[in-house]
């Protein structure tokens, strides 16, 4: 009987295991996923850019709501010219649901300078090819910067 019992502990403990392992890998999925999305703005590079964007996708900007993947990258492609981009981003945060299907991802968008300006939040969706795509991003502004 106490054999029966470790095992199933044992058991247990593999799943457990697995399913953190499975949960990292798919966070590093979508934080690596997110720097690619950036450096396809660093590169110049819409095409690439656009690969990451959902068909379904919808985008927030200021006042305006972008959606689907062609209205994003046809308002886009204004960032795409010139030889410097006009800012960049990287991920500072990502979680991803348990169910492995939706994950979040948030950090600063930098000026040319390197200086943080904005927050973007975005939510990617794994879709059945197993690639992450985006589906919805928000931009904000950063709060005022207070003398402490």
């Amino acid at each position: 009987m106490q054999t029966i019992k470790r095992n199933i502990l044992f058991l247990l403990g593999l799943v457990f295991v697995s399913q953190l392992s499975f949960a990292d890998e798919l966070k590093q999925q979508v934080w690596d996923t997110e720097l690619a999305f950036a450096k396809s703005m660093q590169q110049r590079d819409l095409a690439a850019f656009s690969q990451f964007i959902d068909e379904e996708a919808i985008f927030f900007n200021g006042e305006d709501t972008l959606t689907g993947k062609t209205q994003i990258v046809a308002y886009w492609q204004r960032f795409f010219k010139g030889e410097v981009a006009p800012f960049s981003w990287q991920p500072q945060l990502v979680v991803v649901l348990d169910s492995g299907n939706l994950a979040h991802s948030s950090g600063p968008v930098m000026a040319p300078n390197g200086k943080a300006f904005m927050q973007f939040n975005s939510v990617w969706r794994r879709n059945p090819d197993g690639h992450w795509r985006i589906v919805f991003d928000k931009g904000a502004p950063l709060p005022p910067a207070t003398d402490s």
